[in-house]
């Protein structure tokens, strides 16, 4: 079986809530002109929110040598 790294483990997590975290933005804030081009549709919400959590996540992880 194989194990995964807690650094991989911990962007997968953070990729995961990061979507989560957008889609219901999209849901619940959107954009009702849809003339926004992140909130208009849930697909670019939901991918911008995946990016920004696996980026934030990965912001904390430290590199030891």
């Amino acid at each position: 079986m194989m194990r995964i790294s807690k650094t991989l483990r911990n962007t997968l997590l953070g990729i995961g809530l990061g979507a989560l975290a957008g889609f219901l933005y999209w849901n619940f804030v959107g954009c009702s002109s849809g003339h926004c081009l992140i909130q208009s549709v849930w697909y670019n919400s939901t991918a911008y929110g995946a990016v920004m959590g696996g980026l934030l996540v990965n912001s904390f992880s430290s590199k030891k040598k």
